[in-house]
């Protein structure tokens, strides 16, 4: 057995002997119980699993490598200032360090945080709180300065039995300032045998003074991936099945906090009978987890301004238990990774691949200033969904207002066709309102765009020439070229365009031809921009013709005699050039001879 598979091991709670069951029935005579029929006290797994050496400590490797190095010197601080989130080790670090500063054995007789897998002589006691020299004091229950200074009072004597005294203050920025002045002196002016070591969750809140007295250590939330390594070993050493998706549901929940993550594993263990493995589904249902399948859809439909599919998805995430206010966190989550995967590619997300491509496909869809107004509006929604007497109600009050808000124009395009209308006179009605998700959002448009004629009934292109066109019809220019310079199509389907940008395509161009060709059919439209395969621009192409066209010029004979006989002369229009007329003819060489 290994030394660390050692520290999993939990001593059985002993029981004085012949003591009676105090609970028995009444008349019921109970004999002394025996070891084998004594159930063990249950630990939980957050204390059985509590690390028992600083190789234990996951997640922390640079502060166990300070520390090793510190102890292996000599250079060893007399304060010590933890901090960081619940659940990343800050009292687990505190007594690993006391019991490293008062570390001795029959072959070790100084400071060592090497040697902590063996039990030391002082270890035990350190370890069960009844240390004579090691104090361990909660600061929210001691918080006057009368306290602080009755504690301190017995600094200036040395220790009973160990090397240091050690003062452990957990929560020290629960202090009071006069607290902290009259810890101040004695901080700043340790006998050599005192040693304090504190820990905070609140950092800003203890005085610089303070601070800059101590060594410092900030304690990191510990990523997913480490967490979920550590309760794949626990469930081992527990005999446990659990699925890699369970896990991986638990590690997020934690939000980096080891603590919180063996707690929840607790209690998933007993969510199934014994000897059944635990699923994802399981899991998700004791957090009250939506599937990320699901919430993606939901953003999906959500951007799209499709209010009612919207709250039909919302309400059947909510009839299987999902919790409204973890909704709009998926939602926040989503919203970051199509923008994550706009900026950085698919790669940067920790996702399946299904999920990551279809983030990807809606950060491309949309542009950056579009999904940083989404991201405002669910920011500013999440805290409305905890207020609310109803959160249902209020995830369903947000979902209809991102959804008339995901086709209005965004300020820079307000602006532009602001100015448009200020130098173009209008002419012509203004164009009516459409239904739909979005409804209120053609209203808004209507009187910052150019007013042009409303064709008879909808249309649907049928290729990208006919996506061309429209935008031709509908006379929006800056669109046509842009449409007709940088898109490389590389799939057409009614309702779907798949692209390659050329370069210098404009950001928002996805979303503009998203929000135009929703508008001109009355149905929404997907626009994904992915990297290679595309075809040639429409302009590529044309420029090609004309290439083509002036190559065929300059194999005419005639042509060559003309510009052999003018030398430095240019083609300048191939269909001039290749005029059958005489009088064309004769036009051209009096243009040369000028």
């Amino acid at each position: 057995m290994t030394d660390q598979e050692a520290t999993l091991e939990i001593e059985p709670l002993e029981r004085e002997e012949g003591a009676s069951d105090m609970f028995a029935a009444p008349g019921v005579t109970t004999a002394p119980a025996t070891d084998d029929a004594t159930p063990a006290a249950y630990t939980v797994l957050a204390r059985k699993y509590r690390p028992r050496n600083f190789d234990d400590l996951i997640g922390q490797e640079g502060m166990v490598r300070t520390l090793k190095n510190a102890f292996a010197t000599g250079r060893i601080a007399h304060a010590f200032m933890l901090t960081g989130v619940r659940g990343v080790g800050k009292t687990t670090t505190a007594r690993l360090l006391a019991r490293a500063l008062n570390y001795e054995s029959d072959t070790v007789h100084q400071p060592s945080v090497e040697d902590l897998a063996i039990e030391g002589r002082h270890c035990a006691a350190i370890i069960e709180g009844r240390h004579l020299d090691v104090l361990e004091v909660d600061a929210a229950s001691r918080t006057k300065v009368d306290e602080m200074r009755e504690l301190l009072d017995g600094v200036r004597y040395a220790p009973a039995e160990a090397r240091y005294k050690v003062y452990v203050i957990d929560e020290v920025h629960m202090l009071t300032t006069q607290a902290f002045n009259a810890l101040l002196k004695t901080l700043e002016e340790p006998p050599p045998h005192a040693k304090f070591i504190f820990a905070t969750t609140e950092i800003r809140k203890v005085p610089v003074t303070i601070l800059s007295r101590c060594q410092r250590f900030d304690l990191r939330r510990v990523e997913a991936p480490v967490i979920v390594a550590s309760l794949a070993a626990i469930a081992k050493a527990e005999g446990a099945r659990i699925e890699p998706e369970a896990l991986t549901l638990i590690a997020r929940a934690a939000e980096g906090s080891v603590r919180d993550a063996q707690s929840l594993l607790d209690q998933a263990l007993v969510q199934v009978d014994a000897g059944q493995s635990i699923s994802g589904t399981v899991v998700r249902d004791m957090l009250g987890l939506a599937d990320r399948g699901q919430t993606i859809d939901l953003f999906e439909t959500l951007v799209r301004g499709e209010t009612a599919a919207s709250i039909g998805g919302f309400r059947a995430l909510y009839a299987v238990g999902a919790d409204p206010t973890t909704v709009m966190l998926d939602l926040l989550e989503h919203c970051h990774g199509a923008s994550l995967a706009k900026a950085l590619g698919p790669e940067a997300l920790s996702l399946p691949k299904d999920q990551a491509a279809r983030l990807t496909a809606l950060g491309s869809a949309l542009s950056a200033g579009v999904l940083a107004r989404v991201w405002q509006m669910l920011l500013k929604a999440l805290d409305e969904v905890r207020r609310a007497p109803d959160p249902a109600a209020a995830v369903d009050m947000t979902l209809i207002r991102l959804a008339y808000a995901a086709d209005l124009p965004g300020p820079e395009e307000a602006l532009k066709a602001l100015h448009q209308e200020t130098s173009v006179e209008s002419s012509g009605p203004p164009l009516a309102p459409r239904p739909g998700g979005g409804g209120g959002a053609s209203a808004a448009r209507a009187p910052l765009a150019q007013p042009v004629a409303q064709p008879v009934g909808r249309v649907q292109p049928q290729s990208f020439e006919d996506v061309v066109a429209l935008a031709d019809t509908f006379r929006d220019v800056g669109l046509k070229l842009d449409l007709e310079k940088y898109v490389r199509p590389i799939s057409f389907r009614t309702g779907a365009i798949t692209f390659e940008a050329a370069p210098g395509a404009p950001a928002n161009l996805s979303h503009r031809l998203v929000s135009r060709l929703k508008e001109w059919t009355g149905q929404p439209w997907l626009v994904a921009c992915e990297g290679g395969g595309g075809a040639e621009t429409l302009l590529e192409r044309q420029r090609k013709a004309t290439d083509d066209a002036h190559a065929d010029a300059l194999a005419e004979p005639f042509i060559q005699a003309v510009l052999a006989a003018f030398p430095g002369a240019e083609i300048l229009d191939v269909r001039q050039m290749g005029a059958p007329e005489t009088s064309a003819v004769d036009d051209e060489n009096a243009n040369l001879e000028d």
